[in-house]
């Protein structure tokens, strides 16, 4: 079976030829440049109408995952990372000892009330 010279054949109808310009409009941009403490640098692209406070001064190196700022040469520094607090560790900040046994003697007070033993 011999194929015939299709031309569209593959191709979306009304795709137009490649390459074509004429789809949409392309904002004005402006590009950003960051570094993370590593020496790896980054772009971004913002609007040219958004003004330079918008811009984020530090944002997140999408490779390393160190923050990454503006400046080359003093890139921001990693944040230090506080360990895993436990629930106990939160109540012991909020409560003193004498509070403490304070609450565990009243609940075990009303734990003894409702199991009927003094």
């Amino acid at each position: 079976m011999a194929t015939g010279g299709n031309a569209i054949r593959g191709t979306r109808v009304g795709a137009g030829p490649m390459g074509e310009q004429d789809h949409g409009f392309h904002a004005e941009r402006v590009a950003v440049t960051y570094w993370d403490a590593l020496g790896n640098e980054t772009v971004r692209f913002f609007a040219a109408n958004v003004p330079d406070e918008e811009i984020p001064e530090v944002i997140d190196h999408p490779h390393s995952g160190l923050p990454a700022g503006r400046d080359k040469d003093n890139p921001p520094a990693v944040a230090k990372t506080e360990p895993y607090k436990t629930h106990l560790a939160y109540v012991k900040e909020r409560r003193t000892e004498q509070e403490a046994e304070t609450l565990l003697e009243d609940a075990l007070q009303q734990l003894r009330d409702r199991r009927g033993e003094l």
